[in-house]
């Protein structure tokens, strides 16, 4: 897998988060008591998202230059 890759990966896995914290956000605010117990199961997810989210930039982060471009035959 190469930097783009996992650059791609990351930003995905933050939109995943960022949907799952809107989502716990919103039911933590909402009067209906079983969206409101929903809240942490949400919240756990958006935290594993971010963690995806962070681990894939670190890696692409760490990649040198020459394993970002493709290798040439």
């Amino acid at each position: 897998m190469n930097r783009d890759q996992h650059l791609k990966l990351a930003d995905q896995a933050v939109t995943r988060a960022e949907q799952l914290a809107g989502d716990a956000e919103r039911y933590a605010t909402s009067a209906d008591p079983n969206r409101y117990a929903q809240v942490g199961k949400y919240a756990e997810a958006g935290a594993l998202w971010a963690d995806i989210a962070r681990t894939h930039a670190a890696i692409a982060a760490a990649m040198t230059e020459a394993e970002t471009e493709p290798a040439h035959a």
